[in-house]
């Protein structure tokens, strides 16, 4: 028994003096950290993409719908599949947006002209803080557009980023943009 104790004292003796498997275990703990910064990288480097391809997709249907002086359902179903373009080559599954045509009575108060809402809840904030900004008969197109992204790698740490843009816009060819 006394020489087996030996031999495995003097086994681990040398590998403790030995230096070649220091390098690999450094390696071996360093690796797991390293790996999670990298693959967080990857992940922020997405969320700041997409949060700004949400704000040019909220300028795009913004700016597509003040192009016109009346809007229908086959227009509006264009700029908004044109504002999905904005965010490829990532997936529009968690798009969502809502246009709104506003009109300001004699008490500069806004009025609803149209609304459509798709995959999100109506930013009626957005509305409703437009009370006295503009004068009687004047109007104004509100574009909100959200955006979730869930992270691949990271989403234990973070969760998932939800980004929400909104673009205000006049009409180009006429004070409001109504439904035709």
């Amino acid at each position: 028994m006394i020489v087996d104790y030996f031999y495995i004292f003097h086994f681990f003796k040398s590998y403790a003096v030995n230096e070649d498997g220091v390098a690999m275990m450094e390696a071996v703990m360093l690796f797991p950290p390293l790996l999670v910064l990298l693959l967080g990288t990857f992940d922020l480097g997405n969320g700041i993409v997409l949060a700004q391809k949400t704000v040019t997709a909220s300028h795009i249907a913004a700016d597509l719908v003040s192009r016109n002086r009346t809007m229908n359902i086959q227009n509006l179903n264009d700029i908004i599949e044109g504002s999905k373009l904005a965010f490829e080559p990532f997936g529009a599954s968690e798009y969502g947006v809502d246009i709104v045509s506003i009109e300001f009575d004699q008490n500069q108060m806004p009025d609803i002209l149209w609304r459509e809402t798709r995959n999100m809840l109506p930013n009626m904030n957005a509305v409703s803080n437009l009370n006295g900004v503009f004068e009687e008969g004047e109007g104004i197109v509100v574009v909100t557009v959200n955006y979730k992204y869930t992270p691949k790698f990271s989403k234990v740490f973070a969760g998932d980023f939800n980004f929400s843009e909104v673009a205000f816009t006049r009409g180009r060819r006429s004070a409001t943009v109504t439904w035709d």
